[in-house]
């Protein structure tokens, strides 16, 4: 079989895992076609890092079936095909980064050299440095290095900029951006919301282990169309502003008033109208994390 005639990168039909009591992955139905920027969002219980092990073969589904590339996940991760950045996971502290990383390509049947993936994952200047004395941020760019090792077609990433500071995962979404321009497939879980907005083609949002949302971010959010319109309003109560036409939620603090609504324009008419002193008026879409709260029903934060 050759994996590379016409499969997407990745099919997932009527996938499902139970713990216990716990049904982690509820009978999700997922395709991720090539060259595909996937971002995978929900709270924490939501079921993305089970799905994640399931589509990278660390572990096996109740039912359901999974392709990559047309083959099992196995198969795929044999030849190559998958490369993975976990969240967590153990570096030697004696062994350099160079050394990490050249052990991993040599379980490889065809990889990059040990330098072009420390080059492509930005930490060539950590190729001497022991991982003991690495940051938390420094580690995940050479498990990044890692996962680069085989040349992956799909790059499968689990909070990829978790320990990271802003300068860290600004340079690492630059890699990561270079290495999909190159027709690559890559699947990611963030709790950064702004990261799916700003880098992914797409998002999926799961919930109590099912998919509640799945398209390109603009239509996510048009799922839960509505504005938000901001202002100061000297004296004005959340009560009388909620009652505003057009209004669906309203919220004062030391003035300021936000509020939600359906028709921007028609709510900016009516506060200006029954507010003359109202100032500093502005209006604003609703971003992916009130999509994401909104499809969700979730208050905590996303994970």
């Amino acid at each position: 079989m050759n994996i590379h005639d016409g499969a997407p990168a990745l099919s997932v039909a009527g996938l499902r895992k139970t713990y216990g009591e716990t049904r982690a992955v509820d009978g999700i139905d997922l395709v991720v076609d090539r060259a595909e920027v996937v971002a995978l969002l929900g709270p924490n219980g939501a079921g993305k890092s089970t799905t994640i092990d399931m589509v990278v073969g660390l572990s096996r589904p109740d039912a359901g079936e999974i392709a990559v590339f047309g083959a099992s996940p196995h198969e795929a991760v044999r030849r190559g095909m998958v490369g993975v950045m976990p969240q967590e996971g153990a570096l030697l502290d004696d062994v350099t980064v160079r050394e990490t990383v050249a052990l991993i390509a040599s379980l490889h049947r065809t990889p990059l050299p040990a330098e072009e993936a420390l080059r492509r994952a930005g930490v060539a200047d950590l190729a001497g440095r022991r991982a003991a004395l690495l940051s938390g941020g420094q580690k995940q760019r050479v498990r990044f290095a890692m996962a680069l090792v085989p040349g992956p077609d799909l790059l499968v990433l689990d909070e990829p900029t978790a320990a990271m500071d802003v300068t860290a995962r600004r340079e690492f979404w630059q890699s990561m951006h270079a290495f999909a321009e190159t027709g690559r497939t890559v699947l990611f879980s963030t709790h950064y919301l702004e990261e799916a907005e700003a880098y992914a083609d797409r998002v999926v949002l799961m919930h109590a282990g099912r998919i509640v949302a799945d398209g390109p971010v603009h239509a996510v959010m048009a799922e839960v169309s509505g504005r938000t319109v901001t202002a100061t309003v000297p004296g004005a109560r959340t009560e009388d502003l909620g009652a505003l036409p057009g209004v669906t939620a309203a919220h004062v603090r030391d003035g300021r008033a936000e509020l939600r609504c359906t028709d921007s324009d028609l709510v900016v008419r009516e506060l200006l109208a029954r507010y003359p002193e109202a100032r500093d008026v502005e209006v604003a879409a609703l971003g992916l994390e009130d999509a994401f709260l909104r499809l969700t029903g979730a208050s905590e934060a996303v994970r």
